[in-house]
């Protein structure tokens, strides 16, 4: 018998496949758009600026200054040149990072937002939006922040480095695997998230030996939208909190970061939520939720310890008193003595004990 449940299903346009950017022009017309603003990061310029030039007159200007967690006084910054340049939308061309940018302009002028995502972060697919000022990283769901269309464009995923690659794959799988356990779990957004693990888990592999497998690319881009969709529909738990702390405090890395956490807040996690667990390790084809993620990573090359991307040792216990600040909702209690011994494993990059 299925459990009674709620589902809320997100109303965002997707467009996916290969060669798709030819379409953008399209799609911001169906939008009753005429003067888009494209963001990127520093790193990105050349991307936006081929997207400035597709657009032609349909294009305001470019914002090219998005950075990692996504600072306040950067957004600022953006919505002057919004209002500086008459926009109507944003056209967003890259990772979380720019996604995240769209996102905070539209918080604060309710534009309509089209975004390119060119990793596989999976934000796009959501109405969240985290935003650092003074340090801190906050956290809000918002209908206003989510895009109106996603245009995946497997094409532009080739050139993503196999490290990136691998990192922002995990980050996407960590949306799905606390999917699976969160407080509002249903069995829609479960099945969903049991096959973006498995796309990923399945795509990384390969890409890491052919960074060009366009089939590779394609399942993995696939997989990362299914995990975005999951942490758009649904609660998340002590994993995202806990790299919310150390991102937005301390500066870490958003995917590698995730990429360190994940094995061990499953870890913690897996005695108070076994049927996700088991659900997790069948995704994976490994025998153990949190050491078959630790393995996935370290099979990919992938950083596993918290040491490795910056973190400093002596900082571990601050980010557990602020991790146990304000928690998430968690299916085992957020214990200080335990979050402390999960960063400690995490520092050390300690392959999961089974619990």
């Amino acid at each position: 018998m299925t459990e009674a449940f709620t589902y809320t299903a997100l109303a965002t346009r997707v467009v996916f496949g290969s060669g798709t950017l030819v379409r953008i022009a399209e799609e911001l017309r169906a939008l009753g758009c005429q003067r888009a603003l494209v963001l990127s990061t520093p790193e990105q310029q050349d991307s936006a600026q081929a997207v400035a030039s597709r657009l032609g007159e349909l294009c305001a200007g470019t914002f090219t200054q998005a950075a990692m967690h996504t600072p306040v006084e950067i957004s600022e910054r953006a919505v002057k040149a919004v209002r500086e340049m008459d926009a109507d939308c944003t056209v967003a061309i890259g990772g979380g990072s720019t996604t995240g940018l769209g996102k905070a302009i539209a918080l604060r002028t309710d534009l309509p937002q089209i975004v390119v995502p060119t990793t596989y972060a999976g934000s796009e697919a959501t109405p969240i939006l985290g935003e650092t000022q003074d340090g801190r990283k906050t956290t809000q769901r918002s209908a206003k922040v989510l895009p109106e269309v996603i245009l995946y464009d497997v094409d532009l995923t080739l050139t993503l480095p196999p490290g990136l690659s691998a990192t922002s794959g995990i980050n996407a799988i960590a949306h799905a695997v606390e999917a699976l356990y969160t407080q509002d779990a249903n069995p829609i957004i479960s099945m969903m998230a049991e096959r973006g693990i498995e796309a990923l888990a399945r795509a990384l592999p390969p890409i890491m030996k052919n960074p060009v497998d366009k089939s590779a690319r394609s399942e993995a881009l696939f997989g990362a939208w299914l995990c975005g969709m999951c942490l758009g529909a649904v609660g998340m738990a002590l994993h995202h909190k806990l790299c919310h702390t150390l991102g937005g405090s301390f500066n870490l890395p958003h995917a590698e970061t995730h990429t360190v956490v994940l094995p061990h807040a499953v870890a913690y996690n897996s005695s108070a939520a076994p049927d996700a667990m088991a659900r997790v390790a069948h995704a994976l084809g490994a025998s153990n939720a949190a050491q078959g993620l630790f393995d996935l990573a370290k099979s990919l090359g992938a950083p596993t310890a918290l040491g490795e991307i910056g973190m400093r040792e002596a900082d571990l216990d601050r980010a557990a008193e602020f991790a146990t600040v304000s928690p998430y909702w968690n299916p085992r209690p957020i214990e200080r003595a335990g979050i402390r011994a999960l960063l400690d494993d995490a520092f050390y990059g300690r392959r999961p004990r089974s619990q």
